[in-house]
């Protein structure tokens, strides 16, 4: 996946990044999307949840929601599953630990949405950290960083 800096994209551009960022999205793979309210996450999620289906020649979900509510929503994908999370209800690790999610990480492709208080734990696995700030109504700063 490759890293960015301080890009400033449009949703025409957002989508054209998320297709070419899937061809690097394996299992195991964390990807933590990092921004305030309303800034794209879910909308970006979206993108590579349509992509990666496609990808893998399969029909795209009939519908992709935030998991602010449930925290977690799953797609399957051929032999693998996509779990995409979101953390703003999240109040402490052992929240996280009471839906399993540490033992999700291993054999799925894990995006999430409010990771603050993932960001400093040794995850043990590859993850990129996404950031989006949003600069007009149509446009968004993206800066995308790797850590392993």
């Amino acid at each position: 996946m490759q890293k960015l800096s301080n890009q400033i994209l449009d949703i025409r551009e957002l989508e054209k990044l998320s297709t070419n960022l899937c061809n690097d999205i394996s299992v195991g793979n964390i990807y933590l999307f990092q921004g305030g309210l309303g800034t794209g996450k879910t909308t970006f999620v979206r993108l590579l949840i349509n992509n990666l289906f496609v990808f893998n020649n399969l029909p795209k979900p009939s519908s992709i929601t935030s998991p602010t509510f449930p925290i977690l929503i799953t797609y399957e994908l051929n032999s693998s599953q996509i779990y995409h999370y979101d953390l703003y209800r999240v109040k402490n690790l052992k929240e996280l630990e009471e839906l399993d999610f540490f033992e999700n990480l291993n054999n799925n492709i894990t995006f999430i949405e409010w990771p603050e208080m993932l960001i400093n734990l040794p995850l043990n696995k590859k993850h990129y950290l996404i950031n989006l700030e949003m600069i007009s109504e149509t446009k968004r700063k993206i800066n995308i960083s790797f850590n392993q």
